[in-house]
This record gives structure tokens, sequence and C-alpha cells, in this order.
């Protein structure tokens, strides 16, 4: 099923420079290309949840049954301000070596778009240890003793990591933003900028601003195996992506599962493949015959980001 991601999203708003910032950028950031994405009017909405279905049983002739319904309660998404302001100082125009001033806007602008982008990757992942005043993220709502979470084993201090399995949709998983717009950059003007003395000197500046925020919108929408290190045996293996899809309801499988290039390396290792009559081991040489780079397992898509660390706590 297609989603609508905040590339997309932005081009409806007909954003032109910001569509082609995002475009350049997504790349760095692949949660803002696979992400669903959507805009509200406002910077908060609210949405009844339900926990719990109604009463149903079989019964005998003339017998009833309690009257009963569905359990809900009402959930509150916000959005957070996420802003960044791109400073130009006139002068190094002079000293560029041929690129005009509309060149360096660009490239600055370039810079900030990746930098939101990854700022907003590394946000969805670790919430509030990420940045105190922006969204809660999918860990905080995987803790290792949750309904949908894996404890992969690993024990060496500061060398964690973990995978992410996500579903995507209206009712599930999806970004936020605020006040009908996904990324807004105004245009460049000119404004007296002041150094760390307080010193003036001319400038162009231009600010990026978002009201973003993550919607989760059922705890069987997200999951995790955590505890991953490179300890022996605590490295990310098939049995341990089994193990993780297994703990999901029938109807609730995972659009996608999101790791760092050294759970990717390790699956890729855990699936060394055997020559035919030649062991694992490639003919004439001391190297191990490696499996491809993974690229799903059980027909969901896997990718590998940055926004996720191999440096975690273990929990």
């Amino acid at each position: 099923m297609a989603f609508q991601t905040l590339l997309d999203v932005a081009k409806m708003q007909y954003n032109d420079p910001v569509v082609g910032l995002i475009e350049e950028s997504v790349q760095a950031a692949p949660e803002a290309r696979i992400f669903p994405a959507r805009t509200i009017p406002g910077l908060t909405y609210k949405t009844l949840v339900r926990t719990g279905l109604p009463t149903v049983g079989f019964t005998g002739a003339n017998e009833g049954i309690a009257a009963t319904g569905s359990v809900t309660e009402q959930r509150t998404f916000e959005t957070y301000i996420l802003r960044s302001a791109i400073q130009i100082d006139l002068a190094i125009e002079n000293a560029s070596q041929g690129l005009g001033l509309p060149d360096l806007e660009t490239m600055e602008s370039l810079g900030v778009v990746e930098a939101t982008l990854r700022k907003l990757g590394g946000q969805i992942w670790y919430g509030v240890t990420n940045d105190a005043k922006g969204f809660p993220g999918i860990k905080a709502f995987t803790p290792k003793t949750g309904t949908t979470s894996v404890d992969a084993g690993g024990t060496t201090a500061t060398t964690a990591s973990s995978v992410y399995f996500v579903k995507f949709g209206v009712q599930y998983v999806s970004l936020i933003f605020g006040n009908n717009t996904t990324l807004a950059l105004s245009p460049f003007s000119n404004q007296q900028l002041a150094d760390a003395s307080g010193n003036l000197y001319a400038g162009r500046v231009a600010n990026l601003t978002s009201w973003a925020g993550l919607q989760i919108g059922n705890k069987y929408s997200v999951g995790r195996i955590c505890n991953l290190t490179e300890d022996s045996g605590k490295g990310l293996t098939d049995t341990l992506l089994a193990k993780a899809i297994a703990q999901f309801p029938i109807g609730f499988k995972p659009d996608a599962i999101f790791m760092s290039r050294r759970s990717r390396r390790q699956l890729q290792v855990s699936r060394s493949v055997s020559l035919f009559g030649q062991g694992q081991m490639k003919p004439g040489s001391g190297l191990m015959t490696v499996a491809p780079t993974p690229t799903e397992y059980d027909d969901i898509p896997i990718y590998a980001t940055d926004q996720i660390g191999d440096t975690d706590a273990i929990e």
C-alpha cells in the first residue's frame, strides 16, 4: 500500500524550493522518504482509540447475552517546533571562487534541510533522548519488556543497537506536521549579523520552520529488537527477526524494518551461503562466502539508516 510521504505532501503544497531540497536530502535520511506524512490545521489533534472489543458469545435458546460496547480512550497527538537559521556573511561571496550568492544560498539551504531531516529521523527513534524539546520516539514506546519487544541479550556497555518494526497508516504510524505545512523555508534577506563579541557585519539570513510530531496509533504498530551488540551470538539474525515478527498479532504485520548499518552487516554475515561441494569458503582463499546485502525479511523491506546508532546503553 502506497502512502504519502513528507516529499509528497511538500509537492502538493507547491513549495518548489523546499521540494527540490528534500529530494536532494532524503537519501541521507530514509525516514523522510518512507514514513507516511500528513498535515493538520493546528498544532494538536485528538483521536478516539479503541482498546477493547465488545463481548461476543454463543448462547442456548431463550438465553440472552450482556450488552457491551467497545472500550475506548481519547488520545492527544502534538506537534513540536523544529527550526534552523541560515546565516551567510556577504563577504564570503567575494572569496568564493566563482560561486554567486544564489549558489551559496542553495548550498547552505541544502545543508540545513539535510540536517533537519536527520534530526527528524533521530527523533523518530530516540524521542526526548535525542532532543528533550521534541516529540516522544518509538524506542520509549517499545520498552525491553514490552509486548512487541525482543531482547537480543547483548551485555557490553554503550555498544547496543536496536532494530525497529513499523506498521504505517493513518490508524498506525505516521508523521504529522502542524499549521498545514511541512518544512517552511523563508526567502533570504539582507540583515545585520553580530559576532560573539557583538560586532556587526552584513549578511544574508533565512529561516527553516516546521511543527513536527509522530503519531503511534496502536500498540501493535511498532516493535523492537533491543540489546544488539558485537558480543558473540548477540548480533542480528533471521532467528531474532522471526521471533520479533511473531510478537505481532495477525493483521498487524509490519510494513518496514529499520536498522543500523552494523545490524544489517550482522544479518548479512549470519546468512553466509554454502557453495555446493565447497563449504562456506571461497575455493583457493581464506575468505568466507557472504550472502547478498539484506533487503527484506518475510517480504518486509529492510532499510538501513544512520539515525539508528550502535552506542546505546544496555537495557
